[in-house]
């Protein structure tokens, strides 16, 4: 890459050894802090301007007259506690100041005059910008190029690599890999922890406020057993249609890289962020579109929607679903936005974030959104395998924290039992359904699976029948007359779940004892029988969930048959 391209490494940012090589301090004497000529200078300012105000001097030069250091050299201390770059005498110094340690002095060998060195160090930034604003389009327009021709992800990480001639690499906001250039393996065990170390460096883009993603970040990276060398970072936020959604990263060998190189790289990682993250929106468009279509034969597939086995063979296969696998079904309550402008979108791809938490080598994961419910279908290799149940425990748990990390409550993730093939799905999704119904009358959460209420699914088989239908109107009837009954229901729930103690059940439901008291005897005044009877509280009990089965079992059956 030649020089007209990229910004030159002396006009990158002026330092105080480009500063006295310019003609105008020709005649210049360093007096303090020979060890400060590579820091840089950027702006120029009067001493009676610096004193009156309390700002930090960071790449600052000061600028005095002798007649104003001799009447004011006590106060030099000060230039140093607050990070002054230089202090540039117009004329002799006083001999007999005493410098302080930490502050770079220049005496010029004849008056220069504060606006001539202002003018110069003014003419020397906008060279620089210039520069900069030269090298950023090219930089766009390289990009901007390929994004065109329509160049994926992978060719526009690889030219980012090739206008940094370092390694180059995508992270989603999880930060995983989505896709590098130049890194030797990204399989090693160097390659890994050097992956994980910058993803853990890195701001997370969902808790940092909108100034943080704005900023390109520098990060140094050391590995404390050696897995990787010292390396140095330069990260930018990947923007996606307002929203930053991963980064984009140069790597570059060392701690400390030069600065004209942090400079070139700053620039194309932030022209990259928008072109790459334009490119990721255009291909999720593209995913989501087949994620609809996917969702369709999805929801055809646990509803058993499907003419004839021809049919379903068909469609399997254009949607690359493995008839013969192992699934199993999560389901989870959405609970999007519903005032947002595509509800029916975010629950998608908040299902398709759940979906991707612990993936393991040959798993598969579909997703669909059936009303307010997310429902993913999990491969599993066999449901013989040893731990296969730890393995569904587990990544129901996995998903449960990814939504409730997501949308800021707790969230049930419930599912049925394996199915031994796509065609038995219909029925692992009808279970997982009744499960999640449970769940959320009783306020459960994390995984919730079927197998984990065996006394509802003993009762499932009784709920269809004229016993039972009487037991609920006969025990329940008197209380739905009431105008209280849902938070009479509550009541009866929380007590009989606390085993009939009166104290735990008011404490759950953060009401005064008395209070509780009276409750329940109203209640059973209303249903004509002692609840605080042990007998009596079996049979409430029975009522009440015979009552939860059949609406939940309702429910879903009309889903079904109405689909």
């Amino acid at each position: 890459m030649d020089d007209t391209t990229t910004p030159n490494a002396e006009d990158e940012r002026l330092s105080l050894r480009g500063l006295l090589e310019e003609p105008l301090l020709a005649s210049a004497r360093l007096l303090s802090g020979t060890d400060a000529l590579s820091d840089p200078v950027t702006w120029c300012l009067p001493w009676g301007e610096v004193m009156s105000r309390p700002d930090s001097l960071a790449e600052v030069a000061v600028y005095t007259r002798p007649e104003t250091l001799s009447a004011h050299g006590r106060e030099l201390e000060s230039l140093v506690a607050r990070g002054a770059g230089v202090l540039l005498v117009d004329g002799s110094a006083p001999a007999d100041t005493v410098w302080p340690t930490g502050l770079t002095v220049v005496e010029l060998g004849f008056p220069v005059g504060f606006t001539a060195l202002n003018r110069l160090l003014a003419e020397r930034a906008l060279t620089q910008e210039a520069h900069v604003m030269r090298y950023a389009l090219t930089v766009h327009q390289s990009l901007a190029g390929l994004l065109h021709r329509g160049a994926g992800l992978p060719m526009l990480i690889r030219e980012v690599a090739a206008l940094t001639s370092d390694v180059a690499v995508a992270l989603d906001v999880r930060g995983r890999l989505l896709a590098h250039a130049g890194l030797p393996d990204a399989e090693d065990a160097g390659t890994v922890a050097l992956l994980e170390a910058l993803a853990n460096a890195l701001p997370r883009l969902e808790e940092s406020p909108p100034a943080r993603m704005h900023n390109v970040h520098v990060l140094r990276l050391e590995h404390p057993d050696g897995l990787f060398a010292p390396t140095t970072a330069v990260a930018g936020a990947m923007q996606l249609a307002g929203r930053y959604e991963g980064w984009i990263v140069v790597v570059v060998p060392g701690a400390n890289p030069r600065r004209h190189d942090i400079a070139q790289h700053r620039v194309v990682v932030e022209q990259a962020g928008t072109i790459i993250g334009t490119e990721m929106l255009r291909q999720r468009s593209v995913d989501e579109a087949e994620e609809r279509a996917r969702g369709d034969f999805v929801q055809a597939l646990v509803h058993g929607n499907f003419a004839n086995d021809h049919d379903l063979r068909t469609r399997a296969a254009l949607h690359e679903i493995d008839l013969d696998l192992h699934y199993i079904v999560f389901v989870a309550p959405g609970l999007v936005d519903r005032a947002s402008g595509r509800p029916g979108a975010s629950m998608v791809r908040l299902a398709r974030y759940a979906a991707g938490v612990l993936p393991r080598p040959g798993v598969r994961s579909h997703v669909t959104v059936i009303g307010d419910v997310l429902v993913v279908i999990r491969s599993l290799s066999s449901v013989d395998t040893p731990g296969v149940e730890s393995e569904i425990s587990e990544y129901a748990h996995a998903m449960s924290l990814d939504l409730e990390t997501r949308l800021g409550q707790r969230i049930p993730v419930a599912h049925g039992r394996p199915a031994a093939g796509a065609r038995d799905i219909g029925e692992s999704y009808r279970e997982a359904r009744i499960t999640l119904g449970i769940a959320q009358r009783l306020g459960l959460s994390g995984s919730v699976a079927y197998n984990d209420l065996r006394g509802f699914s003993v009762l499932a088989r009784a709920t269809d029948t004229d016993e039972s239908r009487r037991l609920i109107r006969d025990v329940l009837g008197p209380l739905r007359a009431s105008s209280s009954h849902a938070d009479t229901e509550e009541l009866l729930f929380a007590y009989l779940e606390e085993g009939g103690n009166i104290n735990a059940a008011a404490r759950r439901l953060r009401i005064h004892r008395n209070t509780m008291i009276a409750k329940l005897d109203r209640t059973s005044r209303l249903i004509g029988m002692d609840i605080r009877e042990p007998e009596n509280q079996f049979t409430l009990w029975l009522a009440l969930r015979l009552d939860l089965l059949s609406q939940v079992q309702d429910t879903v059956n009309h889903e079904i048959v109405t689909r």
